[in-house]
């Protein structure tokens, strides 16, 4: 206002005022001065206009331009003829147009051409009735990629209620889409094959069986399982393993139909579900090209494997009606198969269900028979084949079942090893036998000691050697008169840790028996480090001495490297004279097997070493 008046000047000024209640307005204030005849101002004439809902309006328009700026959505807005008036950064971003492509245009140069036509005049029809639309569409963007937005359009109106202009919010879903087909993928892929997960599997067989009870049609379900990964994982280690399933996986995904599902039951085992089945034999025919596709060689890190399967199938309606059951009454069937002649199928009856109920009741039974003290040990006297004397036995567990009576150890042995429950029975046969064993010595028998199996549980459990030693100290017998046997399948999954557990044994002062030698995958470069005292022969390779030429060779060649390496070499299995003569020819230097004696209660095993008797002059 000063300056107004120095200069002779209007003036024109936005400030505030309080009024007296307390409010503030924002007012527009103008202003002119009048002057007398000697130049001085007279009076000042002009207007007060309160403008403070035009300001907040302003200050709104500013607020919506910079969140429209700055918004992660596209915003456009078009005329009612549907030419883009404006378009943020957000939009120019997601397509990847520039501002002089879009403005002026139709926002039809997005258009994907995934939708049909009646998409387009559904979404149309409920802007003109309902004032706007939402939902997922399939635009395009300017370099020619299809992506999934979520799109708003609004209607504006006039006071009359036309529209004036049409309002549109999107945002690009890609990295959402992308998110939830990972995350699909991750719930029903398997990760390790890419084939169905066992989640989705069950879903399919679900919608055929519910397809084929409508139409009276059969489902088939059959279960491979890959035998003896267990040893490949112990011998060459896990990711062997999964190398040769992932190679399985590709061998039987092209021999499955499709529409058919192959998926990942889970560990070595894959599931198959067949619709719109004949009958039986289409089964058996595809059972059958799977067991000779896997049976071929497969190459793992530059060695040549060769593994077997078994296969077992179910069917509905015949066998079950519901899935849970079908899949259990194949794997029932699967089992079978590899209980018997392994590398063969088998189809479900009521008989193998029969057989499963049995082994779960046996696994219950073999709980309890721990604390029922059910188990008894067994010894097997070991010869020296020069004098036939007894130079030591091997012991093994027994279990006599209140209501079956023996129980053989084929039958309960893997089971427990299945069940966790080896390492307990291994315990206590060390025990039963450390403490039999020095009451034999205590008696004068001899310069004896005792043979003991060791589980792979047990040789890997970090505990062994505290476990042994705690033994040896409890029983009060020198270390020397335990001989720990282990198998090659044992040592050879991780040979350094096997190797560092072996010298500590040894250290204690206890021997140490490599058990089955030449069944397993040992490598002779290995053999040299392992700090054992015995290689006891596999009785496979004894059986059909001396009719069968190569076990002759192999069980010579395997004394002779033997005994290079200053080890004792034990056959295990001699039933016959002639097998007897033929390792004493080859210097064996222990003997087992039933021509002598076979396993005996400890009384009896007492008897034979008491009468202090050659065994072969029993024979």
């Amino acid at each position: 206002m000063d300056t107004a008046i120095k200069e002779k000047i209007p003036y024109s000024i936005e400030h505030r005022l309080v009024r007296p209640d307390g409010s503030i307005r924002i007012v527009h204030e103008r202003g002119e001065t009048s002057y007398g005849p000697d130049g001085t101002p007279v009076r000042m004439v002009g207007t007060v206009q309160d403008i403070t809902e035009r300001k907040q309006t302003e200050d709104q328009l500013t607020l919506a331009s910079q969140v429209f700026e700055n918004a992660l959505e596209g915003v456009i807005i078009t005329d009612t003829t549907g030419m883009v008036q404006f378009a943020n950064p957000a939009v120019l971003t997601i397509t990847g147009y520039t501002p002089e492509e879009v403005i002026g245009q139709n926002p039809r140069i997005f258009r994907s051409d995934r939708h049909p036509r009646e998409f387009y005049e559904k979404m149309w029809k409920s802007i003109a009735t309902e004032g706007g639309w939402q939902g997922i569409i399939w635009n395009r963007r300017k370099d020619g990629e299809a992506f999934p937005e979520w799109l708003s359009i609004t209607a504006v109106k006039d006071y009359t209620g036309k529209a004036m202009r049409y309002v549109s919010v999107f945002y690009d879903m890609s990295l959402i889409k992308q998110s939830e087909d990972t995350l699909r993928r991750q719930a029903y892929e398997d990760a390790l094959t890419k084939l169905p997960n066992r989640l989705l599997f069950e879903d399919r067989l679900a919608t055929s069986i519910a397809s084929a009870g409508k139409a009276g049609g059969k489902v088939g379900v059959a279960l491979i399982g890959l035998d003896r990964l267990k040893n490949i994982n112990e011998t060459l280690g896990f990711p062997a393993g999964d190398q040769l399933i992932q190679k399985a996986a590709e061998r039987l995904r092209p021999l499955v139909n499709d529409g058919d599902t192959l998926a990942r039951f889970g560990g070595d085992e894959f599931v198959c579900v067949l619709n719109d089945l004949k009958d039986e034999q289409d089964m058996v025919k595809m059972m059958l090209s799977m067991l000779e596709g896997l049976s071929l060689p497969f190459s793992i890190d530059g060695r040549e494997l060769f593994i077997t399967a078994s296969a077992g199938a179910a069917f509905y309606p015949s066998d079950s009606s519901d899935s849970a059951t079908l899949v259990q009454d194949a794997l029932v069937a699967m089992r079978r198969a590899k209980n018997q002649d392994r590398n063969s199928y088998q189809l479900y009856t009521t008989a193998m269900n029969t057989r499963s109920y049995e082994r779960l009741s046996l696994e219950n039974d073999l709980r309890r028979a721990i604390g029922r003290e059910e188990f008894a040990v067994y010894y097997q006297p070991k010869l020296s084949i020069k004098t036939g004397a007894i130079v030591g036995m091997e012991a093994l567990v027994r279990w006599i079942h209140p209501v079956h009576g023996m129980v053989s150890p084929v039958k309960f042995i893997p089971l427990a090893e299945e069940t966790g429950l080896i390492a307990p029975i291994g315990e206590f046969v060390m025990t039963e036998a450390l403490t039999q064993l020095k009451k034999w010595v205590a008696h004068g028998y001899g310069d004896i000691s005792v043979a003991v199996n060791l589980s792979a549980a047990q040789f890997r459990d970090k505990g062994l050697l505290k476990t042994i030693g705690n033994t040896l100290d409890h029983v009060g017998i020198a270390p020397l008169r335990l001989d720990i046997e282990i198998t090659e399948s044992m040592v050879m999954g991780d040979v350094n840790a096997a190797i560092t557990t072996l010298k500590n044994l040894r250290d204690m002062g206890v021997r140490i028996s490599m058990d089955d030698f030449g069944t397993g995958y040992s490598s002779l470069s290995y053999l040299k480090r392992f700090p054992i005292h015995c290689l006891k022969v596999d009785r496979s390779f004894i059986r059909d001495i001396p009719a069968n030429a190569d076990d002759v060779a192999i069980t010579s060649a395997i004394i002779s490297m033997a005994h290079s390496l200053n080890l004792t070499v034990v056959a295990e299995g001699v039933e016959t004279m002639e097998q007897l003569e033929f390792l004493r020819a080859n210097a064996c230097d222990e003997l087992q097997g039933y021509l002598f004696s076979p396993p005996v209660p400890a009384p009896e095993m007492g008897k034979m070493l008491a009468s202090g008797k050659s065994l072969y002059a029993l024979k």
